[in-house]
């Protein structure tokens, strides 16, 4: 929990020195964003993977100053629904957030936390190490990272391997109107064997040594208030099975 309350005070600090242009912690940008979002999973993710369509509210912020960038969301995920109600249709809360420290040359110190609560399954995934962004002057910036990860969650609680992968983002226009297309990606590799598989060998879990997670993303950017998107959701070995897991998600964006 004091990670979340970490991203509760990190957003809270954004919207402070967005508002006071004369305060020391103003940032060279900055953004946030309500959005509403609609998770439609494949029928394989659903019959093989024992996941369910859902809806969640996001709100999402992220500054940047001189040597440090951060990143974080809060998701309400099935807002309607109860916490006691059966999985996956149950009341769930999810954090994130992500802190880039430049050390020299645009190599960074790479900081990210996962956090998700529900009332039968809970899990943070810390990952600490170093990446790197490259920027370019039309529109584009990639950041890759490789990371220790560390993992703590209702079957499991110790170092779990690594981590890398990276961010994708390229704006750009097409007559006046402006888009995006983002992707983040992860890789998890080299995890502790007790994570994936149980005392007699059988695979538990993520169920495998190694796991992919991401998604990638189109934003149309309507105007300065509102941005619509649609996301590809992709999984493997990874969000508690081991088959292949897509979808597709709709999101609508208030920009702060």
């Amino acid at each position: 929990m004091y990670k979340i309350f970490f991203l509760l005070l990190s957003l809270t600090v954004f919207v402070f020195a967005k508002s006071d242009t004369n305060s020391s912690l103003s940032p060279n940008f900055w953004y946030g964003n309500v959005n509403f979002n609609y998770f439609d999973w494949t029928k394989q993710a659903e019959e093989e993977g024992s996941k369910g369509d859902y809806s969640y509210f996001e709100l999402e912020g992220g500054a940047g100053w001189d040597k440090v960038e951060s990143y974080g969301f809060i998701n309400i995920e099935n807002p309607t629904h109860r916490y006691d109600d059966a999985t996956p249709q149950d009341l769930r809360f999810s954090a994130f957030c992500d802190v880039d420290t430049e050390i020299a040359n645009n190599f960074k110190l790479h900081f990210q936390d996962y956090a998700l609560n529900s009332k039968s399954y809970y899990v943070n995934d810390f990952v600490l190490g170093f990446g790197y962004k490259l920027t370019t002057d039309f529109g584009l910036w990639f950041r890759p990272f490789l990371a220790v990860h560390h993992t703590y969650d209702t079957y499991y609680s110790g170092l779990n391997g690594y981590m890398t992968g990276w961010l994708f983002n390229y704006d750009f226009k097409i007559s006046k109107y402006k888009f995006t297309v983002f992707q983040w990606n992860e890789i998890e590799f080299a995890r502790e064997k007790s994570f994936y598989l149980s005392d007699t060998g059988v695979p538990i879990g993520d169920g495998a040594s190694w796991g992919v997670n991401g998604a990638l993303s189109f934003w149309f950017h309507i105007n300065n208030s509102f941005t619509i998107g649609i996301q590809y959701r992709y999984a493997k070995n990874k969000l508690g099975s081991q088959v292949y897991k897509a979808g597709t998600i709709y999101t609508i964006k208030y920009n702060l």
